[in-house]
């Protein structure tokens, strides 16, 4: 979507300051280093006035404050990580996504609603998921909620590092939370 905008603009001979609106993009496959030498190459060789991206929370909270230091805004489609809402650590960061903070209130309502009280959590072992895991434990601790078991999910190998099939068979919770 974000590249068919850009075309149509010039379709439509839309320009910033008499210049068309043009792109870099750069693969970064969640590698924060990666993504800050792509970001610093683009800057040097082009009149870049705003970043879009990159996806992965653990590239945001490097690439927002090379964008501060630029003076120019980062916007992030999928980043969730709850830090990158401090506007005095990350001032020219935006984000199209709510962070991880803002969607535990409605889970924890959804098991206040219906009585839960525990869960099992599966979560991917990077920062992404960590953070998540650290906010809805939170969240779950202020209310009385009880996480029975945290289960990591490896993203290197994609497989659950512990045998789920045995966790859910001897313990009596049944809401899973991924």
């Amino acid at each position: 979507m974000f590249k068919a905008a850009l075309v149509l603009s010039q379709q439509y001979n839309i320009k910033i300051d008499g210049e068309f609106i043009g792109w870099q993009a750069a693969q970064t496959g969640g590698n924060a280093i990666g993504a800050l030498r792509s970001t610093c190459q683009a800057v040097i060789t082009a009149n870049i006035i705003g970043i879009v991206g990159p996806a992965y929370s653990r590239e945001a909270s490097i690439i927002a404050a090379f964008a501060h230091s630029d003076n120019i805004p980062a916007i992030s489609y999928a980043a969730t990580e709850p830090d990158l809402s401090d506007r005095n650590a990350y001032p020219n960061f935006y984000r199209t996504v709510t962070s991880d903070a803002a969607v535990t209130l409605p889970i924890v309502k959804l098991f206040t609603r219906y009585n839960w009280t525990s869960c099992i959590i599966i979560y991917q072992n990077d920062e992404f998921g960590s953070g998540g895991t650290e906010v809805i434990s939170n969240a779950f601790s202020e209310n009385n909620l009880i996480i029975g078991k945290f289960i990591a999910f490896d993203i290197a190998t994609q497989h659950i590092r512990d045998v789920l099939k045995d966790i859910l068979s001897t313990t009596p919770t049944r809401i899973i939370i991924v």
